[in-house]
C-alpha cells in the first residue's frame, strides 16, 4: 500500500489528515497496526519528527493508540466522536517551537552573557534550584521562568516578548501528550545539569558559551522527542 508523497512545506495537520482519510477508507481497519515512522516518512517524502507529530495528533484525536514498544494500532472508530487534534487548536508542533526556540533562545542567552547582572544570575540559580521540587506539569513554571529570564537578562524587552510567547505555545495538546510519552526523570535531570552550565557561561560572560549550551540543551530536548517508542519501563530505567 503506498502513499502519495506530500510537499516537505506542509505541517504535521496535512500528513495527519492524509493519515485519518486512509483510516477512514478502511485502508487500515481498526486492530491493525500501522507501518513505523520511518516508513510513513519515506512515503510521504517528509521528516520524522513531522510525522511523528501528526501521530500524535491523531492519538488524541482517538483514531489510533500508541503502544510503548510494540507499535500504534488503529482504534474502532464505531460510535465514535472523533476529532483530528490540530485542526484549529495548534498552528505549529512540538519539533516547530524546539527549532524556533533553538534559534532564537540561543541568542538571547548570548546576549544575557554580555549584560547580565549579578542579580539576574542569582535569580537564574534560584529558579534552576527550584526545578526538582516541582512534579509535571508544575516544573513547568520555574522552566519557563527560567528562559524568560534569560531573555530579560538580555536587556531587549522584544526578545523577552518573544520567548515568552514561544513558552505559551507548550499549553496546547500536542506538547503535553508528547511529553506524557517522552518526558522521563532522566530528561529532567538533565535539564538542570544544562541550566547549571548556562548559567556558568552568562555568569562568566562567555557568549559564545552560552549560545552553545543553550542550544545544546534544546538540542536534547529535541532527540528525547524524537528516539524510538520504546516501552515505559525501559524509558524510566
Amino acid at each position: 500500500m503506498m502513499l502519495d508523497a506530500i510537499e516537505p512545506r506542509r505541517l504535521y495537520r496535512q500528513i495527519a489528515g492524509r493519515i485519518g482519510a486512509l483510516i477512514a477508507r478502511g485502508e487500515y481497519p481498526p486492530g491493525t497496526r500501522l507501518p513505523p515512522e520511518r516508513d510513513l516518512a519515506a512515503q510521504l517524502q517528509v521528516s520524522r519528527t513531522s510525522v511523528r507529530e501528526a501521530l500524535i495528533a491523531l492519538e488524541l484525536g482517538g483514531l489510533i493508540d500508541i503502544r510503548m514498544g510494540s507499535g500504534i494500532y488503529v482504534l474502532d472508530q464505531r460510535g465514535a466522536a472523533v476529532r483530528l487534534v490540530g485542526k484549529g487548536d495548534e498552528a505549529t508542533g512540538p519539533f516547530e517551537q524546539l527549532r524556533a526556540r533553538w534559534l532564537i533562545e540561543g541568542e538571547t542567552a548570548a546576549l544575557a552573557a554580555k549584560h547580565a547582572t549579578a542579580a539576574d544570575i542569582a535569580a537564574l540559580r534560584e529558579l534552576s534550584s527550584q526545578l526538582n521540587d516541582y512534579l509535571p506539569p508544575s516544573r513547568d513554571v520555574p522552566d519557563r521562568m527560567f528562559h524568560v529570564k534569560i531573555a530579560e537578562a538580555s536587556g531587549n524587552s522584544v526578545l523577552a516578548l518573544v520567548v515568552a510567547f514561544l513558552w505559551e505555545q507548550r499549553n496546547g495538546p500536542l506538547w503535553a501528550q508528547i511529553e506524557k510519552h517522552f518526558h522521563t526523570p532522566e530528561l529532567l535531570r538533565q535539564s538542570v545539569a544544562d541550566h547549571e552550565a548556562i548559567i556558568r557561561a552568562i555568569s562568566g560572560h562567555d557568549a559564545p558559551g552560552a549560545r552553545r549550551t543553550m542550544r545544546a540543551h534544546l538540542n536534547r530536548v529535541s532527540r528525547e522527542f524524537a528516539r524510538g517508542w520504546r516501552p515505559a519501563r525501559a524509558r524510566s530505567a
